[in-house]
């Protein structure tokens, strides 16, 4: 069936999808220049020139790539989408090299090309002004570096002086010139740290423990959880780091015993008090949201009977919206609204959710029921669990769920062919924007370094008064960094990639992608400007998919898609 409709043999252009990416709006973002003097090296040697002050090295090995002197670890194969999606092996990690240790310069050219790439569009993020408040400014009279800026003049630092041979500790102390230059102190000792702890990720990559170990004792004796953002989050990775050196070395005492250990890093963050109070202050929460119930309104809204299935309620809190705007819609009443949540066996808080939901449905006087669905595992989710009615109109709402699957694409697969024949009329996908998959564990750091890099900063300035609530977050959030630095194999559950990727499988089951009318970016929109600090979150188009980032880095993205029906075509008989 090489030519068939649901075929996994067609090849897919990377830089082609990443074409398509158009950006929304400015958000009345204003250019600002940076005064004083230049940030990161002279005008005639510029860290950050257009072409990078190691171009030429970075040129150089992608020509000995084109003469056929690749290695096995190859920058490119990290997206390659023949992999991901060859038959039977759906999202599959790539193989490890047979010997680690004995091809460094493989590990080192995908660490570096990637590095390279963050240092280069630091050029543009740093002459972006986000609103910050006044007293965010140091000494020198410009605005202080994010925590994502600090890691990408580290990243640039450490591609600089990556083929220097120094002693691990003496690099820490060495005078690197003008690298530096511009910083404040604290900068400048929040970059030494990041790149002590981008050189012992470099050695755990090499399987070089002992002196990863070394690296990190000293990363553990300077960082803290309840220091700056950038000391905290190389806590945090210096501690995965570590476990994944343990588990190397037999040190390493499993955790998987207490109580909902698992549950935690399956799920993601759970339904708790936690996380519908971060949903109060982080805006990619309600911005995905609003826009995903926004969607499912617009595609629903002439039936009398609605049934939403919800793959991952937590608190439920977003359907309050949809409650409402069925209520007050008088033109058009509504006859039954129906949710059916889906959980594992022994998760009482979504009962607890639905009846919250059912009391505020009957303050808007609006017809509800409720009901939920209990697997053992996703995998056992089947067509006649759901109960659709045949004059209901169906909808699917896919909060940060799918990332769990791909580790198992039987359990992936299984949940697209039951929802193919469940047949809604719109599936709304919400998932981390971030390519945290990738078969080199050295690269695969530095994605999820950056991203969380990111996601610490928001929660710095949006929780700026909560410190409690943050470090609870945060703890939260140890769960998926632990989940890709000190996890491999079936181990490593949540695996996020970006949209491009999710768009080609769904491409897969016929499912055509619905996108967003303005209405819902309309809403999108008000939502961010609600937020103190929403003028850090952006907006931008991947195809018809909404991409949500904070300073310009993608967190979060929605999509809203829906399965063809062609005729002839039987879902069913198709073999993965």
């Amino acid at each position: 069936m090489e030519s068939g409709l649901f075929s996994f043999n067609s090849t897919f252009e990377f830089n082609g999808i990443l074409g398509n990416c158009i950006h929304l709006h400015d958000f009345e973002k204003d250019a600002v220049a940076i005064e004083g003097k230049h940030l990161f090296g002279n005008q005639e040697n510029p860290v950050f020139a257009e072409h990078g002050l190691f171009q030429e090295n970075v040129t150089k090995m992608t020509h000995d790539r084109q003469l056929g002197r690749e290695t096995k670890y190859d920058f490119s194969d990290e997206f390659d989408f023949n992999s991901v999606f060859s038959t039977n092996t759906a999202f599959e990690e790539f193989p490890r090299p047979e010997n680690p240790k004995a091809t460094p310069s493989s590990f080192q050219l995908s660490s570096l090309e990637l590095l390279s790439n963050y240092g280069k569009s630091f050029k543009k993020l740093r002459s972006i002004n986000y609103g910050g408040n006044g007293d965010e400014g140091n000494e020198r009279g410009r605005k202080k570096l994010s925590t994502e800026e600090i890691m990408r003049v580290a990243g640039t630092r450490y591609v600089q002086f990556s083929d220097m041979r120094y002693d691990d500790f003496f690099m820490v102390t060495h005078p690197f010139g003008h690298a530096l230059s511009g910083l404040s102190d604290d900068e400048t000792k929040d970059v030494e740290l990041v790149h002590l702890l981008l050189t012992a990720a470099e050695k755990v990559g090499y399987e070089q423990f002992e002196r990863a170990s070394r690296l990190l004792s000293r990363c553990e004796w300077i960082a803290s959880q309840q220091a700056n953002p950038v000391q905290r989050i190389v806590y945090y990775f210096a501690e995965a780091l570590r476990e994944r050196i343990d588990k190397a070395t037999g040190r390493f005492v499993s955790k998987e015993s207490e109580p909902g250990f698992k549950s935690r890093t399956e799920n993601g963050l759970s339904t708790s008090i936690t996380t519908v109070r971060s949903h109060q202050y982080i805006p990619f929460f309600q911005v995905t949201q609003f826009a995903g119930i926004q969607a499912i309104i617009e595609n629903v809204e002439s039936a009398s009977k609605i049934h939403v299935i919800d793959l991952q309620l937590r608190s439920g809190i977003q359907w309050t919206g949809l409650m409402q705007a069925l209520a007050d819609n008088k033109s058009h009443r509504v006859e039954l609204f129906k949710i059916t949540a889906v959980g594992l066996f022994g998760d009482e808080t979504i009962l607890e959710s639905g009846k919250r939901l059912e009391s505020v449905a009957a303050s808007f006087n609006l017809p509800f029921s409720f009901s939920a669905v209990y697997v053992r595992d996703m995998e056992d989710i089947k067509e006649e669990l759901f109960k659709v009615q045949s004059d209901e109109s169906l909808a699917v709402f896919c909060p940060l769920v799918l990332r769990t699957m791909i580790s198992r694409p039987g359990c992936l697969e299984n949940l697209m062919r039951v929802m193919k024949n469940l047949n809604p009329a719109i599936l709304v996908v919400i998932e981390i924007e971030a390519n945290h998959n990738s078969p080199s564990f050295v690269s695969r750091f530095i994605e999820t370094l950056f991203f969380y890099s990111a996601f610490f900063d928001c929660l710095d300035m949006c929780l700026e008064h909560e410190a409690e609530l943050r470090t609870e977050i945060e703890s939260m959030l140890w769960c998926g960094i632990r989940n890709t630095v000190a996890m491999e194999g079936k181990e490593r559950i949540v695996r996020n990639v970006k949209m491009e990727v999710w768009s080609a499988f769904f491409k897969r089951f016929r499912m055509v992608e619905l996108g967003f009318s303005n209405s819902s970016l309309y809403q999108a929109n008000l939502v961010i400007k609600q937020f103190p600090h929403g003028s850090c979150c952006t907006l931008e188009h991947i195809g018809k998919s909404v991409i949500v980032g904070w300073k310009g880095t993608p967190m979060q993205s929605i999509s809203a898609w829906k399965f063809s029906r062609d005729r002839g075509r039987v879902f069913g008989n198709y073999t993965f």
